[in-house]
Protein backbone atom coordinates (compact mmCIF):
# COMPACT_ATOMS: atom_id res chain seq x y z
CA UNK A 1 0.00 0.00 0.00
CA UNK A 2 1.20 3.55 -0.74
CA UNK A 3 2.95 5.03 2.29
CA UNK A 4 2.11 8.57 1.17
CA UNK A 5 -1.65 8.14 1.17
CA UNK A 6 -1.73 5.56 4.01
CA UNK A 7 1.08 6.23 6.51
CA UNK A 8 1.73 3.46 9.02
CA UNK A 9 0.23 3.79 12.49
CA UNK A 10 3.61 4.17 14.15
CA UNK A 11 4.52 7.24 12.05
CA UNK A 12 5.49 10.38 13.94
CA UNK A 13 3.24 13.49 13.84
CA UNK A 14 5.78 15.17 11.51
CA UNK A 15 5.57 12.25 9.09
CA UNK A 16 1.77 12.42 9.17
CA UNK A 17 1.80 16.15 8.36
CA UNK A 18 4.25 15.56 5.49
CA UNK A 19 2.07 12.76 4.13
CA UNK A 20 -1.05 14.92 4.27
CA UNK A 21 0.76 17.76 2.48
CA UNK A 22 1.91 15.37 -0.26
CA UNK A 23 -1.66 14.13 -0.75
CA UNK A 24 -2.96 17.72 -0.86
CA UNK A 25 -0.33 18.67 -3.45
CA UNK A 26 -1.25 15.67 -5.61
CA UNK A 27 -4.96 16.50 -5.41
CA UNK A 28 -4.23 20.15 -6.24
CA UNK A 29 -2.26 19.06 -9.31
CA UNK A 30 -5.20 16.90 -10.40
CA UNK A 31 -7.57 19.85 -10.06
CA UNK A 32 -5.36 22.11 -12.18
CA UNK A 33 -4.77 19.49 -14.87
CA UNK A 34 -7.92 20.27 -16.96
CA UNK A 35 -6.83 23.89 -17.42
CA UNK A 36 -3.40 22.67 -18.58
CA UNK A 37 -5.13 20.25 -20.94
CA UNK A 38 -7.32 23.10 -22.21
CA UNK A 39 -4.25 25.25 -22.76
CA UNK A 40 -2.53 22.44 -24.68
CA UNK A 41 -5.66 21.92 -26.79
CA UNK A 42 -5.83 25.65 -27.57
CA UNK A 43 -2.18 25.64 -28.60
CA UNK A 44 -2.69 22.56 -30.79
CA UNK A 45 -5.68 24.21 -32.46
CA UNK A 46 -3.68 27.40 -33.06
CA UNK A 47 -0.82 25.34 -34.53
CA UNK A 48 -3.16 23.58 -36.95
CA UNK A 49 -4.88 26.82 -37.98
CA UNK A 50 -1.86 29.12 -38.18
CA UNK A 51 1.15 27.04 -39.31
CA UNK A 52 0.58 27.36 -43.06
CA UNK A 53 -0.50 31.04 -42.88
CA UNK A 54 2.64 31.88 -40.88
CA UNK A 55 4.81 30.06 -43.44
CA UNK A 56 3.17 31.99 -46.26
CA UNK A 57 3.42 35.27 -44.35
CA UNK A 58 7.15 34.71 -43.92
CA UNK A 59 7.51 33.86 -47.60
CA UNK A 60 5.71 37.09 -48.52
CA UNK A 61 8.38 38.89 -46.53
CA UNK A 62 11.14 37.37 -48.64
CA UNK A 63 11.94 33.97 -47.14
CA UNK A 64 12.37 30.88 -49.25
CA UNK A 65 9.79 28.15 -48.56
CA UNK A 66 12.29 26.05 -46.58
CA UNK A 67 13.43 29.08 -44.58
CA UNK A 68 9.81 30.02 -43.93
CA UNK A 69 8.96 26.50 -42.72
CA UNK A 70 11.94 26.47 -40.34
CA UNK A 71 11.08 29.93 -39.04
CA UNK A 72 7.44 28.97 -38.49
CA UNK A 73 8.46 25.89 -36.51
CA UNK A 74 10.88 27.84 -34.31
CA UNK A 75 8.23 30.53 -33.83
CA UNK A 76 5.75 27.94 -32.55
CA UNK A 77 8.38 26.58 -30.16
CA UNK A 78 8.68 30.07 -28.70
CA UNK A 79 4.89 30.39 -28.66
CA UNK A 80 4.55 27.13 -26.72
CA UNK A 81 6.97 28.41 -24.09
CA UNK A 82 5.12 31.72 -23.72
CA UNK A 83 1.59 30.49 -24.48
CA UNK A 84 0.08 31.58 -21.16
CA UNK A 85 1.13 35.20 -21.82
CA UNK A 86 0.02 35.52 -25.47
CA UNK A 87 -3.20 37.51 -25.90
CA UNK A 88 -3.55 37.55 -29.70
CA UNK A 89 -1.70 34.57 -31.20
CA UNK A 90 -2.07 35.41 -34.95
CA UNK A 91 -0.39 38.81 -34.54
CA UNK A 92 2.17 37.50 -32.04
CA UNK A 93 3.21 34.67 -34.37
CA UNK A 94 3.70 36.98 -37.35
CA UNK A 95 5.63 39.54 -35.32
CA UNK A 96 8.00 36.89 -33.95
CA UNK A 97 8.35 35.12 -37.32
CA UNK A 98 9.40 38.40 -38.94
CA UNK A 99 12.03 38.95 -36.22
CA UNK A 100 13.29 35.40 -36.78
CA UNK A 101 13.60 36.15 -40.50
CA UNK A 102 15.63 39.28 -39.81
CA UNK A 103 17.95 37.30 -37.52
CA UNK A 104 18.39 34.62 -40.18
CA UNK A 105 19.27 37.20 -42.82
CA UNK A 106 21.73 38.95 -40.51
CA UNK A 107 23.43 35.66 -39.72
CA UNK A 108 23.68 34.60 -43.36
CA UNK A 109 24.75 37.88 -44.88
CA UNK A 110 25.73 41.12 -43.20
CA UNK A 111 23.77 43.03 -40.56
CA UNK A 112 20.90 44.94 -42.09
CA UNK A 113 17.72 46.67 -40.96
CA UNK A 114 15.45 45.20 -43.64
CA UNK A 115 14.87 41.92 -45.41
CA UNK A 116 16.63 41.55 -48.80
CA UNK A 117 14.46 42.11 -51.84
CA UNK A 118 14.10 38.75 -53.59
CA UNK A 119 12.47 35.65 -52.09
CA UNK A 120 13.96 32.20 -52.58
CA UNK A 121 12.88 29.31 -54.77
CA UNK A 122 9.91 26.96 -54.85
CA UNK A 123 9.27 24.23 -52.30
CA UNK A 124 7.76 20.76 -52.77
CA UNK A 125 5.99 20.91 -49.39
CA UNK A 126 2.27 20.51 -49.94
CA UNK A 127 1.45 23.09 -47.26
CA UNK A 128 3.11 25.86 -49.23
CA UNK A 129 2.99 24.51 -52.76
CA UNK A 130 2.32 27.41 -55.09
CA UNK A 131 0.30 27.41 -58.28
CA UNK A 132 1.66 29.22 -61.33
CA UNK A 133 -0.34 32.40 -60.74
CA UNK A 134 0.43 32.48 -57.02
CA UNK A 135 4.12 31.96 -57.75
CA UNK A 136 4.02 35.06 -59.99
CA UNK A 137 2.47 37.06 -57.15
CA UNK A 138 5.16 35.91 -54.70
CA UNK A 139 7.83 36.81 -57.22
CA UNK A 140 6.29 40.25 -57.70
CA UNK A 141 6.17 40.74 -53.91
CA UNK A 142 9.90 40.17 -53.90
CA UNK A 143 10.41 43.29 -56.00
CA UNK A 144 8.55 45.56 -53.59
CA UNK A 145 10.48 47.78 -51.17
CA UNK A 146 10.70 46.04 -47.76
CA UNK A 147 8.13 48.23 -45.97
CA UNK A 148 5.55 47.85 -48.78
CA UNK A 149 6.11 44.09 -48.82
CA UNK A 150 5.74 43.88 -45.03
CA UNK A 151 2.49 45.89 -45.04
CA UNK A 152 1.12 43.83 -47.91
CA UNK A 153 1.95 40.58 -46.10
CA UNK A 154 -0.03 41.68 -43.04
CA UNK A 155 -2.92 42.89 -45.22
CA UNK A 156 -3.17 39.62 -47.15
CA UNK A 157 -3.48 37.84 -43.81
CA UNK A 158 -6.55 39.92 -42.94
CA UNK A 159 -5.16 42.59 -40.60
CA UNK A 160 -6.60 46.11 -40.79
CA UNK A 161 -4.42 49.23 -41.27
CA UNK A 162 -4.97 50.12 -37.60
CA UNK A 163 -3.87 46.66 -36.44
CA UNK A 164 -0.87 46.72 -38.76
CA UNK A 165 0.09 50.19 -37.53
CA UNK A 166 0.03 48.89 -33.96
CA UNK A 167 2.21 45.89 -34.82
CA UNK A 168 4.76 47.89 -36.86
CA UNK A 169 4.77 50.95 -34.57
CA UNK A 170 3.79 53.34 -37.36
CA UNK A 171 0.66 55.39 -38.08
CA UNK A 172 -2.41 53.98 -39.86
CA UNK A 173 -1.92 56.67 -42.55
CA UNK A 174 1.62 55.42 -43.17
CA UNK A 175 0.23 51.89 -43.52
CA UNK A 176 -2.39 53.05 -46.04
CA UNK A 177 0.20 54.97 -48.08
CA UNK A 178 2.55 51.96 -48.18
CA UNK A 179 -0.35 49.72 -49.09
CA UNK A 180 -1.50 51.99 -51.94
CA UNK A 181 2.05 52.16 -53.34
CA UNK A 182 2.47 48.40 -52.94
CA UNK A 183 -0.71 47.75 -54.93
CA UNK A 184 0.40 50.10 -57.71
CA UNK A 185 3.82 48.45 -57.86
CA UNK A 186 2.28 44.98 -57.88
CA UNK A 187 -0.04 45.92 -60.72
CA UNK A 188 2.93 47.16 -62.73
CA UNK A 189 5.00 44.08 -61.91
CA UNK A 190 2.17 41.73 -62.87
CA UNK A 191 1.27 43.72 -65.97
CA UNK A 192 -2.22 44.60 -64.74
CA UNK A 193 -3.81 47.78 -66.07
CA UNK A 194 -7.22 49.31 -65.45
CA UNK A 195 -8.58 47.24 -68.29
CA UNK A 196 -7.36 43.97 -66.76
CA UNK A 197 -4.38 41.70 -67.18
CA UNK A 198 -1.91 42.31 -69.96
Amino acid sequence: MDNVTQPPAESSPIALVAARQAVATTESARVSQPSNATSRAAFAHCYQQQLTPVIRFTMRNGASPHEAADIAQSTFVLAYEAWHAIDHPPAWLRRVAFRQLLKLRQAKEHPCATVPDLPGGRCPMSAVELGEQEARVFEALGWLPPRQREVMAWTVDGFTPTEIAHELAITPDAVRQSLARARQNLKRALGISKGGAR
